[in-house]
Parts: C-alpha cells; sequence; structure tokens
C-alpha cells in the first residue's frame, strides 16, 4: 500500500508534518485505519522502512505506533516474519469446560505443544490447594495451546496423582479433563477461578508469540472432583486472541 504518489496521500504527509498533535499520535490512526477497513485479517501490513518513507517518520515513531496497536490487539507480530492484522479474538463464556472442548465446540481446530510433563513436589501454595502435605509429589504438566495453529495460551497444571495414578502415560495433547473421567474416574464438576490482567513474563511472551509485557489474562483455578481438588492451574491467554463475555442478571 503506497500513499505517497496519491492526493490523499500527498494530504496526509501534510497533515503529519503540520498537525500539533504528536506523530506516533497521527500514524496510530492512520495504521488503526488501515488495519480495521483496508486490510483482511492476517494481512500484512507494510515494513518499518516503508512506512517510514511513506509518512517521513523516524523509526521511533512507527515503532511506537505499531507497539500500541500490537498492545491493544489490533496487530500482532509474528518474529522474523512481520507484523499482521489480528485475525480477532476467541469468545468465551464463564463456565467450566476444558481448552479443547471450548476450541471445538466455536469451531476451532485445537492442538497443544507438552512443554513438561513431570512428577515432583508442588509449591506450597500449589500443596495447599491440592489438600497435600509439604512432602507429597503431585504431576506437574505445562502445556502452550493453540487454536487453528496459533498460540493462545500457556497452562502451567499440577494434578493430585492419588486421584490419577498414571496421568503422564496418557497422550497429553488432548483433553485431560476428558481422560480424568474416563481413565481415572473423576469429572470435574466445579472450580474456583480468579482472573485478572496482567503483563506477560519473558518466557510467557516468547511462548505466546508476544511483546514482553504485552496484556494478557491471567488465570488461577482449583478444580475439583467431588469434594476433592484435583487440579491446581495458572494460565496465560493472550488478550488480542482470547475475550470473556459473561451475562449478568438481577
Amino acid at each position: 500500500m503506497t500513499l505517497s504518489n496519491s492526493a490523499t496521500g500527498r494530504a496526509v504527509l501534510d497533515s503529519i508534518a503540520n498537525s500539533q498533535v504528536p506523530k506516533h499520535e497521527q500514524l496510530h490512526a492512520i495504521l488503526l485505519r488501515m488495519a480495521k477497513d483496508e486490510l483482511e485479517p492476517g494481512a500484512r501490513v507494510p515494513s518499518e522502512r516503508t512506512l517510514m518513507d511513506q509518512f517521513g517518520v523516524s523509526r521511533i515513531t512507527v515503532r511506537a505506533a505499531i507497539g500500541r496497536l500490537v498492545s491493544e490487539g489490533h496487530l500482532v507480530r509474528v518474529p522474523g516474519k512481520g507484523t499482521f492484522v489480528s485475525e480477532g479474538t476467541v469468545q468465551s463464556t464463564l463456565h467450566l469446560a476444558s481448552f479443547t472442548q471450548e476450541m471445538e465446540a466455536q469451531g476451532h481446530k485445537p492442538s497443544t505443544i507438552v512443554l513438561e510433563a513431570a512428577q515432583a513436589v508442588p509449591p506450597p501454595a500449589t500443596a495447599k490447594a491440592l489438600g497435600l502435605d509439604r512432602s507429597d509429589e503431585a504431576y506437574h504438566i505445562r502445556r502452550l495451546r493453540l487454536a487453528d495453529g496459533r498460540p493462545v495460551s500457556v497452562d502451567d497444571a499440577w494434578y493430585n496423582a492419588s486421584l490419577a495414578q498414571g496421568l503422564l502415560d496418557i497422550d497429553l495433547t488432548g483433553s485431560i479433563y476428558r481422560a480424568l473421567a474416563a481413565d481415572f474416574g473423576h469429572q470435574i464438576d466445579r472450580a474456583r477461578q480468579s482472573v485478572k490482567a496482567e503483563g506477560a513474563p519473558s518466557d510467557i511472551a516468547v511462548l505466546l508469540g508476544a511483546e514482553m509485557g504485552a496484556p494478557v489474562l491471567y488465570f488461577d483455578r482449583i478444580s475439583f472432583s467431588g469434594e476433592r481438588a484435583i487440579e491446581h492451574a495458572r494460565s496465560w491467554y493472550r488478550s488480542d486472541r482470547y475475550a470473556l463475555t459473561m451475562e449478568v442478571r438481577l
């Protein structure tokens, strides 16, 4: 997309040069309009050099405008490939379901990369959540979850080993909730969960393909089968690819 050779392009360039509005704010507005009205979801936006040449602004200005659009969820940076228009978010309602079940219900193709699967002594907070003694071991499973091939969340979960002996021997790329019910006789029937917004830690950002400090939704959940706590999970979701919806009544 080139503006510099058109009447509209010249007007835009004159506006940036003469306006009292900071250049990065003007460029942010231009790129936002481009992402919403002119480019298709998944389309690549012009390179930093192209934007610098088209609009007569510095690299710092371009990076400030793009960085803000990334943090707002309108654009997505893919290391080594460029910056692309966001393809929208997965809309989730607050209900008890596994990631696999939730994605399938919405017509997305879920997939999983297992990052860690081990038996170890959990952190004190997790031992307390699962009702374990401090020296008891539990199953630790850390996974990167994807929808249609795109990273959506990192799940770091611990499971009560006494309720799921042999959990590490099954296929951990599928729904663990389904396996707990079908293979171990423990249906997850309730959970206690908190959600907050935070900046992505560096290791989480790398896995999600996001900028360090980019906004993510952080979930902390204790899941129960009957009266027994069976899972303590922490999850980080890309806020530009995952959103919560809810219905509130009197």
